[in-house]
């Protein structure tokens, strides 16, 4: 029996000093709605029958553990093992919460779903939920973004999205988030706000965090029938922080299971280009929730960087805050450079080409096993496939024939 960590219930809108639901009034009503639809839902066997079968026979779950005994020879002797959420439809984990969210929208009676992606895994995910569930779909995305991830702009309107490209501010995830809620305000009537990561206001971070858990708790099963035990270390990489709430969830009561989260340092904290907001922000109020933020001294939002279009977002979810603040989970930065050689380092050893985002985590991975050494068990989440950044990564490392590289 291992020794446990006392970790109460964190169902919101609080979790310690962070999260919470500062918005304006016309979207309290709305809120309310969702928070009641998702309690019905929660305690009802069917709308778990309905999504368990969903996953079982659409997203492709449950995803498998894959150990990676080359790629870990950089790792101090530490055996490295992911989960593949890379291998579910559409990419990556973003489709476990998404069609939760649109069985929900199903109830509600509404017809109309709207999403902000900076990636393109959410919204991809979402304009895929969309077109299986009969409905429409506005995709908001900065426009620095749609030319990052020009492919899963193309897929999402193959499925039959809008995509509206955002030029305001810095043209990347914040400012799409912004153009979403303003949509929002004006077609609440009929239209619910998928939002894809543990952030926004209550009961988004709970109700995310509660859809992606399954992560964690099918990793748990498999690492232990795997090793005979549990892992040493789980690591994910940490934008909004979705896929690593899904894993980390099941293993926060364990007093044994490390846990880390590695945030996107970009060019370093130093030089103030990157989206490391727990590592480089402070506590302040975004998007409708309270949690860390990137600001300057006036309270303003900073622009964000980061290689990874995923990650680029000023901001966390509350939960992961909380976390910190207790001691329970550790958050660390890995800079691009670091993140791109551990991308390369994967498909070079293991065949496998994983998404920036995931990088971040693989290469934190390599740092904790030579810190923890030979025989440590770490278990990464792979939270996406890097189908949508060959064309950055191509960029990054100089392949592209007729294109000038524009790398490190």
């Amino acid at each position: 029996m291992t020794e446990k960590i006392h970790y109460p219930p964190h169902d919101g809108p609080y979790f310690g000093e962070y999260g919470g639901r500062f918005v304006p009034e016309a979207f309290v009503a709305a809120l309310d709605e969702i928070e009641t639809a998702y309690e019905k839902a929660s305690v009802d066997p069917e709308f778990h029958a309905e999504l368990k079968k969903l996953h079982e026979t659409y997203t492709g779950r449950p995803s498998i553990i894959t150990e990676v005994p080359r790629f870990a020879e950089a790792a101090g002797g530490a055996r490295i093992i992911l989960k593949r959420e890379d291998l579910n439809h559409t990419g990556s984990h973003k489709i476990n919460n998404v069609l939760a969210q649109a069985l929900l929208v199903k109830r509600m009676g509404k017809t109309r779903v709207i999403a902000e992606t900076g990636a393109g895994q959410h919204g991809v995910a979402t304009a895929t939920a969309a077109a299986l569930l009969g409905l429409d779909c506005t995709i908001y995305m900065g426009a620095e973004d749609t030319r990052r991830q020009a492919l899963n702009v193309a897929r999402m309107r193959l499925l039959g999205a809008e995509v509206v490209p955002v030029t305001a501010g810095s043209q990347t995830l914040k400012d799409a988030i912004n153009e979403a809620f303003r949509d929002w305000v004006a077609s609440v009537s009929t239209t619910h706000y998928l939002i894809g990561t543990v952030t926004g206001p209550h009961p988004f971070p709970v109700m995310v965090r509660d859809f992606q858990k399954i992560i964690g708790e099918e990793a748990r099963e498999q690492v232990t029938e795997l090793t005979g035990a549990l892992p040493d270390a789980v690591c994910a990489c940490v934008g909004g922080g979705s896929n690593a709430m899904g894993i980390f969830h099941a293993f926060i009561p364990d007093a044994g299971v490390k846990l880390f989260g590695f945030e996107a340092g970009g060019k370093g904290i130093a030089s103030g280009k990157h989206s490391a907001t727990i590592s480089g922000g402070s506590p302040g109020v975004l998007h409708g929730t309270r949690s860390f933020i990137m600001q300057d001294d006036d309270g303003q939002t900073k622009e964000s960087y980061s290689v990874s279009a995923g990650l680029d977002y000023p901001s966390v979810g509350p939960e992961h805050a909380y976390l910190s603040s207790i001691g329970r989970v550790e958050y660390r930065p890995v800079d691009d450079d670091h993140a791109m050689n551990a991308f390369e380092r994967l498909c070079r050893t293991e065949g496998i080409i994983p998404a920036i985002e995931s990088a971040h985590a693989l290469a934190g991975a390599l740092d904790i096993g030579r810190e923890l050494g030979p025989g440590a068990v770490i278990l990464v989440s792979l939270s996406g496939r890097g189908d949508k950044d060959v064309e950055t990564a191509a960029r990054w490392f100089d392949l592209l024939d007729d294109e000038p590289g524009e790398g490190a």
